[in-house]
């Protein structure tokens, strides 16, 4: 058997998340999109697919890594070009190459980062509309305190229980993550003038939905419709009751995944 180490990227928006769940799902998921092409280059020959992260529907990814093993002799670089010969547009290989039999992709990373996008300005650009999220800061919609958002962003750093941002999960053994980073960055790379920021968290593993929970309690935090001891109560404390919705899954993206 040969084994081979791929990093992906793709815009999550018009998938059902990562996982194949099979024919009774409304959208197609990005590693079926991935199983379907793997069969024509693979021809029938058996072969399997593992991946570091199962992001939801909608997320987006620049780094997600997975493992291919397969009986086909092939190299590893013209499998990425086969690959992405055949893949939607939407989804790409960005780097291919051999790996050990031995790596498991999800329990040997060491950490993981990602970016939650939003933008601030009264109206949005269309043009983002797929690839972040809409936050205005307005007297109508309220205000948004970015500064009290980037001194809450400290709370969520270091090992907590992470059950009051995160959906239940009784499969789930421990809600304890760890968060090794987590602030709010002004960008403008994108040259559109916008008021562009991100949520940076990098942490050793996370939780279904828990970025999306932080992010949505630091929008909450940011308009004053809760408080920074809410936060703190809720990383202390199980709470049944979510203290903001979850942001929506458009501005999220898988950036790294480090091993």
């Amino acid at each position: 058997m040969y084994y081979h180490r791929l990093v992906l990227s793709y815009r999550g928006i018009n998938y059902f998340g990562w996982q194949d769940l099979g024919t009774s799902q409304e959208k197609i998921s990005v590693e079926s999109s991935i199983r379907k092409v793997l069969t024509k280059i693979c021809k029938d020959k058996p072969y399997s697919l593992s991946a570091a992260s199962r992001t939801d529907a909608g997320v987006h990814a620049q780094g997600q890594v997975i493992k291919i093993t397969m009986s086909l002799l092939i190299d590893s670089k013209k499998l990425m070009l086969g690959m992405n010969s055949l893949l939607p547009n939407d989804i790409r290989v960005l780097k291919s190459e051999l790996c050990s039999s031995e790596l498991n992709v999800n329990k040997d990373s060491i950490n993981k980062e990602y970016h939650y996008y939003f933008c601030t300005d009264t109206i949005h650009n269309p043009v983002f509309n797929d690839i972040m999220a809409h936050v205005p800061s307005t007297s109508k919609a309220g205000t948004l305190d970015i500064e009290s958002m980037q001194e809450v962003c400290k709370l969520f750093v270091g090992e907590h229980d992470f059950y009051s941002f995160a959906k239940r999960d009784k499969n789930m053994n421990s809600t304890f993550r760890t968060v090794l980073s987590c602030e709010i960055v002004q960008t403008q790379a994108l040259m559109f003038g916008n008021n562009v920021y991100y949520i940076k968290i990098v942490g050793t593993g996370f939780l279904r939905y828990m970025v999306r929970y932080i992010a949505g309690a630091l929008f909450a935090l940011g308009r004053k419709l809760i408080s920074m001891n809410d936060i703190s109560e809720a990383l202390l404390h199980h709470k049944e009751e979510k203290l903001s919705p979850r942001a929506k899954s458009r501005g999220l993206h898988l950036i790294n995944i480090s091993y």
